[in-house]
């Protein structure tokens, strides 16, 4: 294979993954080819996966936020682009001061928690929390480096108790596909994610009530929580939002398709 042209070689990939159904074909054959790195067995067996319908992301073994890459390993929810407003208004709201306190909740591959303190400007004391044990050790990959903790539990209740009241940052990206919509999404994300990262119950909302029921009590003063939805669970998600007891808001951004609804303590 790598005896050929990159540019032949390239070619015939992105035809290959163009016939299976991956619409960026030709992007998708450049990052095996990478990921391959000469190995003429490896990438038969990557291309393979990927023509089969598994993630590219579970392929190569990583997602990009922001342009950077982080792991992702099989079976593990892969971080969308959309969520990368998500880590800008998280960045956004630590504004650089050394120290802040941020928690990656229902973090998966703790991507986002990674990609905030590597866009943060300042040190921030990083921790990530998930209850599915494969999404943890895969968590520890990108939070570990980056001098933080992965706790395993559910929800808040796997934080250790004494960062109560202190947290700046609670980025909750909690599953919020609504159980009778799980049918619809595509096959890659029904068959290679798990359903504990997508089923948000009968509106999608129901993990959100109870992060948001509880998250004033572990933001400090003027702290947020961030959560992800879509466009027609904004006005119930912000309904939520102030029963918890903080005021809600919303951000937007259109070219990533993403609402984040913001909950601050005052």
């Amino acid at each position: 294979l790598f005896g050929r042209s990159f540019e032949s070689l390239h070619g015939r990939l992105a035809r290959e993954l163009r016939a299976s159904g991956c619409v960026f074909a030709e992007a998708e054959a450049e990052l095996l080819l990478d990921a391959a790195a000469g190995d003429d067995d490896l990438l038969a067996r990557l291309t393979a996966r990927r023509c089969a319908g598994e993630p590219l992301e579970h392929v190569v073994g990583f997602a990009e936020l922001h342009g950077r890459r982080y792991a992702v390993e099989p079976g593990v929810f892969v971080p969308r682009v959309r969520s990368e407003l998500l880590v800008t208004v998280a960045v956004e709201h630590l504004a650089r001061r050394d120290g802040a306190v941020v928690v990656d909740l229902c973090c998966g591959s703790g991507a986002l928690g990674a990609c905030v303190a590597d866009l943060a400007g300042a040190p921030i004391e990083l921790h990530a929390a998930d209850l599915d044990p494969a999404a943890c050790a895969c968590a520890r990959q990108n939070v570990d480096a980056r001098g933080g903790r992965v706790w395993r539990g559910d929800l808040l209740d796997a934080l250790p108790a004494d960062l109560r009241g202190g947290v700046d940052v609670l980025l909750a990206n909690v599953p919020y596909v609504a159980s009778g919509d799980l049918a619809t999404l595509p096959a890659q994300a029904r068959e290679h994610e798990p359903r504990l990262a997508l089923d948000g119950g009968d509106d999608g909302l129901d993990v959100l009530r109870r992060v948001a029921a509880d998250a004033g009590g572990w933001l400090t003063r003027g702290g947020v929580v961030l959560f992800e939805v879509a466009g027609h669970q904004l006005a119930s998600a912000s309904e939520a939002i102030e029963r918890g007891g903080l005021a809600a808001s919303e951000r937007r951004d259109d070219e990533l398709d993403a609402i984040v609804v913001v909950g601050r303590r005052a």
